[in-house]
């Protein structure tokens, strides 16, 4: 019995360890896709080419990162995880030293497309090697871990890049992440083991691509795709596109001002999925705990948008403009609130059985961002027509319907 339990813990510290590795690598794909985010002027600069236009060939990532979901989904459950994940980051080290190396815009843009397809499977990898060792529990607790690893790469995106470009410039940002990539495969090489995939699937990569879109849009699915697509969206537009321009025009913030608040929603994001985890093993109610989080969401993005000048809560207060502290006690709930997503992985994995898991995964992940691709478009859409305050209400509105749409779908059987 002493042997079968030291061999029991070993076996557990090496998932721990695989896990953390393959995490880290998410880790690298949050600062990746915010680096043009504090470097965009000065890129701009040295392309000849307006900011704006730089900025519309950023969306290049985002697409193609929603687009690889399904083969790189595909590819976990026919090949395994480790060689999977080496490749992706071999790709990820190419893509960060070609977006380093651009000339121009249209090699910037090739750097972004070929970054985008690499780092599409690093939140994957840690959760599919989670959902096929782990139980449904421990997943649950594990996906939030996951997650809040991958969000400290939004922290690093932050101040310390900010630093490294205004020293060394943004190609820098790219050089150094393509160290950090080789970093993190050299621990993937050594922790992760070399494990054939359990369920080995022989089909064709068309056929296996086709069955992550029917999983998606299979009835058991479909309630959790309807709330991923706005779940992850609304924070991820909140946090890289529309926290900074509300704290600064609505509010009258400095840009140091706005940063140290978004920084405050960032931990929020990372401390959240860890705590939920936590919740939803004491709770054992995942279903609720899921809807109610993000229904708290919406509702707090809709108090946000209501403390603008002459809207509903200001003006039932009787002051001019909630002050900038409302807004910050606002992030920092939001960010615990819609930290349920990771349960989204967990509902899924749950609904599936082991051979299909990477596919239901990367159908989770694809409305994911592919969610926040669609949400950052129309938003724009909307800030142009009816400013701030409506963007905030639409991503209240769309969170909401998505939670109405998961309830629906996910109601018990009688």
């Amino acid at each position: 019995m002493t042997t079968a339990a030291n061999d029991a813990g070993t076996a557990t510290r090496a998932l721990i360890f695989a896990l953390l590795a393959l995490a880290c690598g998410h880790m690298l794909s949050t600062l990746l896709r915010t680096i043009p985010a504090v470097s965009l002027d000065l890129m701009a600069a040295d392309f000849h080419i307006e900011p704006q236009t730089l900025a519309s060939l950023t969306s290049v990532y985002p697409f193609a990162f929603a687009a690889s979901q399904i083969p790189v989904g595909a590819a976990m459950d026919r090949f395994g995880v480790r060689p999977v994940s080496l490749g992706l980051l071999a790709g990820t080290v190419f893509g960060a030293v070609a977006s380093g190396f651009a000339t121009g815009p249209e090699s910037f843009a090739v750097g972004q497309l070929l970054l985008g397809v690499a780092t599409s499977g690093m939140l994957m990898c840690p959760m599919t090697l989670a959902a096929k060792q782990l139980s449904p529990g421990r997943f649950g607790l594990w996906s939030g871990a996951i997650l809040s690893i991958g969000n400290i790469g939004m922290l690093l995106s932050a101040s310390p890049l900010a630093l490294v470009v205004d020293n060394w410039g943004w190609r820098a940002g790219f050089w150094i992440s393509a160290i950090g990539g080789v970093a993190v495969a050299l621990a993937v090489f050594a922790l992760v083991p070399n494990q054939p995939a359990e369920h080995k699937d022989e089909s064709s990569p068309l056929s296996q691509m086709v069955e992550v879109l029917r999983l998606g849009l299979s009835r058991p699915l479909r309630g959790l795709i309807a709330l991923a697509l706005v779940s992850l969206a609304s924070t991820l537009v909140l946090r890289g596109l529309w926290g900074g321009p509300w704290l600064m025009e609505i509010k009258g913030l400095t840009r140091v001002e706005a940063g140290n608040q978004l920084g405050a929603f960032t931990l929020a994001m990372i401390v959240g999925p860890l705590c939920i985890g936590m919740i939803d093993r004491r709770l054992g109610r995942r279903r609720a705990l899921v809807a109610g989080s993000h229904l708290a969401g919406a509702v707090l993005l809709a108090l946000m948008a209501l403390g603008a000048p002459h809207y509903a809560v200001s003006t039932l207060l009787g002051v001019p403009v909630m002050p900038p502290q409302f807004d910050l006690v606002l992030f920092v709930l939001i960010g615990l609130a819609t930290s349920a997503q990771p349960l989204l992985f967990g509902m899924s994995r749950q609904l599936v059985d082991a051979q299909t898991a990477g596919k239901a995964l990367a159908a989770v992940n694809l409305a994911f961002f592919l969610g926040a691709a669609l949400m950052q478009s129309v938003t724009g859409a909307v800030a142009a027509l009816a400013g701030l305050p409506a963007v905030l209400l639409f991503m209240a509105a769309m969170l909401a319907l998505g939670v109405l749409i998961f309830l629906a779908y996910t109601s018990p059987s009688p």
